[in-house]
């Protein structure tokens, strides 16, 4: 394993590690504060109301759930390098899974730029009785909802991928691992529960998201001092990969 090798993958790990922070509080704000904050479930005139109140604060919602879209993008290459040492190929799957889950979450960003449209724009009231309108802003907010959620069972599956990459590394702990594939199955229940259960749903990934966080924490404080022998095995103590001796 070269040192250019080892230092793209030690990168790679910074890269995604704060990506998958930052990730963390754009996703926070976007989603819950700024959109679910300013939706009342049934109340389509209530909702319109507060999201017209808080207009500026609900667009920047939008531009948050954008920019994660483009940390998607970057986190997705930056873990297929960290873990191409273990398995190009399902490395390579992982990847493909967030950047569909991507595409699909951008789809669903584009109903929240139709709720704009429908409550900023007098000419649909031509058309269209205040109800009517509040209805269907509604409407295209649940639809976001949706979207997103059929997307999770790729996020999810993308997840499982990961952990199964990560207990194979030989470099990341094992229980990590474990964590990940828990989060990424929670994932994979909420999309199928959503679509199956006849009431409200819990999400399940509310309760094992633990692994994502940790795997963030990982790569950024100890992905640096990650020691490459050859591929798919590793070692953070230099004078071991120097004498060739198996890792504790």
């Amino acid at each position: 394993m070269t040192v250019q090798s080892e230092a793209s993958v030690r990168n790679a790990s910074i890269t995604a590690g704060v990506g998958l922070l930052l990730m963390s509080v754009l996703a926070g704000f976007g989603n819950f504060f700024a959109v679910v904050g300013l939706v009342t479930q049934r109340d389509a005139a209530q909702t319109a109301k507060d999201i017209t109140a808080s207009e500026g604060m609900f667009r920047f919602g939008i531009v948050s759930l954008l920019l994660v879209i483009a940390l998607d993008v970057v986190i997705a290459l930056a873990l297929y390098r960290v873990f191409s040492p273990v398995n190009k190929s399902i490395s390579l799957l992982a990847a493909a899974l967030r950047l569909v889950y991507a595409g699909v979450f951008l789809v669903a960003i584009g109903q929240l730029l139709g709720v704009l449209r429908l409550l900023s724009t007098d000419g649909y009231l031509s058309v269209f009785s205040a109800d009517q309108l509040h209805a269907q802003a509604l409407l295209q907010i649940n639809a976001f909802t949706d979207l997103w959620h059929a997307g999770l069972l790729l996020f999810g599956l993308h997840l499982l991928v990961i952990g199964y990459l990560a207990y194979r590394s030989g470099y990341v702990p094992r229980v990590l691992g474990v964590l990940l594939a828990i989060a990424g199955l929670g994932y994979v229940i909420d999309s199928f529960g959503v679509v199956l259960s006849q009431g409200t749903w819990t999400d399940v990934s509310s309760f094992t998201f633990l692994g994502e966080f940790l795997l963030a924490l990982w790569l950024v404080i100890w992905g640096r001092r990650i020691t490459l022998t050859e591929p798919g095995r590793t070692t953070k103590d230099p004078a071991v990969a120097r004498s060739g001796a198996e890792p504790l």
